[in-house]
């Protein structure tokens, strides 16, 4: 079996933890995001997967195989750096060879292997160029094809395509998602861009500050965040956030905005929640998940910038704590100065709790 159970897991340096009581359950064949800004402890938990660093507590199984004291070299895990450590001085077919050569395989099915692997990543016309004179796009594919080869069940890759452009970051992210498919492999993938993680996982492990602040698919971190990080960092842009309180009215429990006024009512599952607790709320909603009113309700603001992306138009709107983005086609007709006005669809509004930063949910 190629599952992966983190369990308690704690990592200290010294007096610095690194990482906070982490418990995780990643799936047979599964592709794992761990997702995060720098610092929030993603790579050291990947270390901790490789063997490459011991936990101060916890276990890490993989299967039913408690992996405390077992080397790195037998964990049976294929690792792919952000730098690309490959022999500079070889050809891409020596360096694509050499895993296989080390391990004693039969010299036919060495060159099958490297010829499968060559034509998956596009590497076929490069066989017999030396290393040294390969671009740094085509050096991460080696290194990736170099790792691939031997067939891991468990396939770690640590920030594998920050140093290309973003051109072939796209193309990567096609084939490393297609390289999992067709080897059925565990695959967990660090990285601090959420479009990797959101285009290729089955399912997103959020951290911040050694914390795993929520685990899902893709869908369910963009539409349900646990907290106000997840909401802030999932998205481009990230979930508006307006700080109110809560106040019943004749059409139901709304949210007073201050100088925004009040909101909407909210839907009946969450004006359930926030009866609950007392105090400030911040109502959230996705900045493309927003229309502009003709006359109805909905938040009236200043438009102060206009970001024009190609097929979409970001709209700033107001500043500071009322600051709110809106996103639209690329032909919607507002400019610095108007005063705009947008309303949240219904369905998409979430409700968070200001001293805690939780998610305010139905139950």
């Amino acid at each position: 079996m190629s599952t992966i159970h983190l369990q308690n897991l704690v990592k200290k340096f010294g007096d610095f933890t690194a990482l906070k009581t982490m418990d995780l359950a990643i799936a047979d064949g599964e592709f794992m995001a761990l997702l995060g800004p720098s610092g929030c402890g993603k790579s050291t938990t990947m270390n901790m997967i490789a063997g490459m660093e011991g936990p101060t507590s916890g276990k890490i199984l993989f299967g039913e195989r408690d992996m405390a004291g077992v080397p790195m070299g037998r964990r049976g895990v294929g690792f792919v750096f952000q730098n690309y450590a490959i022999f500079t001085h070889m050809s891409v077919r020596q360096n694509l060879a050499y895993g296989p050569k080390m391990r004693g395989a039969p010299k036919a099915e060495i060159g099958r292997r490297v010829d499968a692997i060559a034509e998956m990543l596009q590497l076929t016309p490069l066989l017999d160029r030396k290393a040294d004179r390969l671009s740094v796009n085509i050096l991460q594919r080696v290194a990736i094809g170099r790792s691939a080869i031997m067939e891991p069940a468990i396939f770690l890759l640590d920030e594998p395509l920050s140093n290309v452009d973003a051109a072939f970051r796209a193309v990567m992210r096609t084939e490393l998602k297609q390289l999992q498919r067709q080897f059925r492999q565990t695959m967990v993938y660090v990285t601090h861009d959420q479009l990797e993680a959101m285009t290729m996982a089955d399912r997103i492990a959020v951290m911040d500050h050694g914390v795993l602040q929520q685990v899902g698919t893709p869908l369910e971190v963009y539409n349900n965040p646990a907290n106000v990080f997840v909401a802030r960092f999932i998205g481009a842009p990230g979930m508006n956030l307006l700080k109110g309180r809560p106040a019943e009215s004749d059409r139901g429990l709304v949210i007073d905005l201050g100088p925004l006024g009040v909101t909407p009512p909210l839907p009946v599952e969450i004006a359930d929640a926030v009866r609950r607790m007392r105090g400030e709320v911040f109502y959230g909603f996705r900045p493309e998940q927003v229309t502009l009113a003709e006359g109805g309700p909905g938040l009236s603001m200043p438009v102060s910038f206009v970001e024009r992306i190609g097929a979409r138009t970001i709209i700033h709107l107001g500043d500071g704590e009322t600051a709110v983005k809106a996103v639209f086609d690329n032909d919607v007709g507002l400019a610095i100065g108007q005063t705009a006005v947008v309303a949240p669809a219904a369905e998409a509004v979430r409700v968070f709790d200001a001293a805690s930063g939780l998610a305010l949910r139905a139950g």
